[in-house]
């Protein structure tokens, strides 16, 4: 039986022009904070944004944005507030900050609820913060969300490049558009990875120094907007 949620789903999302899920095949990439920091910065360049965290493994752009007070309305769905000009859904609207043990169509049933209730406005952008991972996880969202593109997150290292691989091949597999990928956390001595990124027929988007201030601004967006960090991702963006 068809479930009635997913033409909900469709019509949810219809008033908004791009859809960009932010993805890495590993966990501690900058992942989450490269997704909170792009809707602030598009936004900031005049662009209709808004951040969907949907990654139930460790929600962290309310941490990122200074957003633990904010809360939707609810008027048939719920109704995404405003956090630093950007409209902001996260997953802990629903869970609150417990932990999410969600497997397998536990965690179908949960991305299906809340892209089903959540009203959005038209928008210019939607970034999505995705949960870490292969598989079952891409594979859900690509069937629930249409015209569905990938930013995909990777850092120098080799581990991390070795699973952004893998998640380049499994996207290519089922034919989804892939924008192209940043190099984070980029450090003097290392060599980037710009030739390996390229060596996928994936544009290569930039590298993003690591920045020591980072951490001093999360929770304040206008100062997290300042950082070095900020800059050499605004720059990326403008190549999407």
């Amino acid at each position: 039986m068809l479930d009635p949620r997913l033409s909900v789903i469709d019509e949810r999302l219809s008033g908004i022009k791009r859809i960009i899920a932010v993805s890495s095949g590993k966990g501690g990439v900058g992942k989450s904070l490269i997704a909170a920091a792009s809707a602030l910065i598009l936004s900031r360049k005049g662009f209709t944004a808004g951040l969907l965290d949907l990654d139930f493994t460790n929600p962290s752009s309310h941490v990122i944005l200074g957003a633990r007070s904010a809360y939707p309305l609810e008027d048939k769905g719920v109704v995404p507030p405003k956090v630093s000009g950007i409209d902001y859904v996260s997953i802990i609207f629903f869970t609150g900050d417990r932990p999410s043990p969600l497997r397998g169509p536990d965690v179908t049933n949960a991305f299906i609820e809340i892209l089903a209730l959540t009203r959005w406005s038209g928008l210019d952008y939607l970034i999505l913060d995705t949960p870490p991972g292969l598989g079952d996880i891409i594979l859900d969202l690509l069937k629930l969300i249409k015209r569905l593109n990938f930013l995909i997150v990777t850092t120098p290292s080799k581990l991390s490049l070795e699973t952004a691989k893998k998640l380049v091949s499994l996207l290519k597999s089922v034919k989804a558009p892939i924008i192209g990928a940043v190099e984070n956390m980029m450090m003097s001595g290392f060599l980037s990875i710009r030739k390996e990124i390229e060596g996928m027929n994936v544009r290569f988007l930039g590298s993003i120094p690591f920045d020591p201030k980072v951490e001093a601004a999360l929770g304040d967006s206008e100062k997290l907007l300042k950082t070095e960090f900020a800059r050499s991702l605004s720059a990326a963006l403008d190549l999407i």
